[in-house]
């Protein structure tokens, strides 16, 4: 590093701190090829912001500070005006703090804009007002926050009308990802790229007791997956879960259990483009009343791209780890030679064999009646678990690939709560 900043002019040492291309990390660089908009997509503080900040100044700055640059017209579109200025314009990582004091842009109040030294103008828009994009017309386009914002459809429909400027008119979206239908439509528009980061990758510009406080409190959960990897979770419109609910049962401790379970949802094959192998461990106090009894899912054990002794390791594991009383794995597709491959690994263990006579649905129903009553709670950690569960609906997945860790979960509650329940309400029968 010394022998490179040697070898720099006094020009260059100047120049270097304003040369984003040099610092920039790979989600904030754009994409090669011909593309409309560019999206990314990150975790909290993973450095969007300052991303789509420099992605302006690229289109705007010319050579010298006076030379036109790509586009001269731009539209900055926030969720409202206060926050286009407050994060976008006057941010830490916003134009003016980006921007090498002889290229930088002034802030007319009065008009709502950006005038660069080479007469580039970036105008401000709310997107409470999506109206206020008819009329005026850009060459290029930055939108902050889209996945939040109330008048979401409306306001991005106004800003494709009005972005007809120049031979390759662009936009670029910095979000963090929500499930909604118009950052959905976006993402599968053919001329759309997408680059994406969690907020670890910019820990080198974030306080370690910030990266310290959201990884204790959220990592491993499905709002984690969103909030901290930028991942775009999907609630299934008429899930049997949803992210509130599974919130909701969120506990930091679990009390004395009765009895432990491990379940196992076996893939039909063991290679690495195999289903995963639903593993979950599921504990429940089974003390008093039936309506009084509480489930508590301990950990996804969950593993892909093994063999079968493999996976059955893992969940023997599993159960040493938790101390489990029982391994429940389902058989309808490795029938006998399910249990002859965990009797090889352990061949004292506690098994029960479970097959499937209804669908995943069916099966789940009576699983997420129980959620719905408060009844089961979630350690963190369960964040893969979360989503799959937020994909199943009644009328089936609408996830990609199999539900195995759904599966594996139902399986355990069911051996836990469902049929012992049942076995406890049935009514006795007396004999004459």
């Amino acid at each position: 590093m010394d022998e490179f900043l040697a070898s720099l002019s006094n020009e260059a040492l100047l120049a270097l701190p304003w040369l984003f291309e040099f610092w920039a990390l790979p989600h904030q660089l754009p994409p090669d090829g011909a593309w409309r908009s560019w999206v990314i997509m990150g975790g909290r503080g993973a450095g969007k912001t300052r991303a789509g900040a420099e992605w302006v100044r690229t289109q705007v700055e010319g050579a010298r500070p006076g030379n036109p640059g790509r586009a001269g017209r731009v539209a900055l579109v926030g969720e409202t005006i206060d926050q286009v200025r407050e994060v976008m314009i006057f941010g830490e990582s916003g134009i003016l703090a980006c921007s090498p004091p002889d290229r930088r842009p002034v802030w007319e109040a009065t008009r709502k804009r950006l005038v660069w030294p080479n007469g580039a103008v970036a105008q401000v828009f709310s997107a409470h007002e999506p109206e206020s994009l008819r009329g005026p017309q850009f060459d290029a386009a930055w939108v902050d926050e889209l996945a939040k914002w109330k008048k979401a459809e409306e306001t991005w429909d106004q800003l494709q009308f009005a972005l007809r400027l120049g031979p390759n008119p662009q936009q670029v979206v910095t979000t963090t990802p929500r499930n909604v239908a118009v950052l959905k439509a976006i993402l599968n528009n053919p001329s759309t790229v997408v680059t994406h980061a969690p907020t670890d990758a910019n820990r080198a510009h974030l306080a370690a007791s910030f990266l310290e406080e959201v990884k204790a409190r959220y990592g491993g959960t499905r709002l984690g997956l969103q909030e901290l990897d930028g991942a775009l979770l999907e609630d299934a419109e008429g899930a049997l879960w949803t992210s509130a609910m599974l919130e909701r049962g969120r506990v930091d401790e679990v009390p004395t259990l009765s009895r432990i379970v491990v379940a196992v949802d076996p893939p039909v094959t063991g290679h690495a483009g195999s289903d995963e192998c639903g593993i979950v461990v599921v504990g429940a106090v089974t003390d008093g009343p039936v309506q009084d009894w509480r489930a508590y899912v301990l950990e996804d054990a969950s593993v892909q791209g093994t063999s079968p002794d493999g996976w059955a390791r893992a969940a023997i594991e599993a159960m040493q780890r938790h101390g489990a009383d029982r391994l429940v794995a389902e058989v309808n597709q490795g029938g006998d030679l399910v249990q002859a491959v965990i009797r090889q690994v352990d061949p004292l263990v506690s098994f029960k064999a479970v097959r499937a006579s209804r669908g995943k649905s069916a099966r789940a129903e009576p699983v997420a009646a129980l959620y719905e009553q408060g009844r089961v709670h979630h350690l963190r950690g369960m964040g893969r678990l979360e989503d799959q569960m937020c994909r199943m609906t009644a009328l089936g997945y609408e996830g990609r690939g199999s539900p195995d860790r759904v599966d594996a979960l139902v399986w355990a509650l069911t051996a836990l709560m469902v049929d012992p329940a049942q076995a406890v309400q049935r009514p006795q029968v007396r004999r004459l």
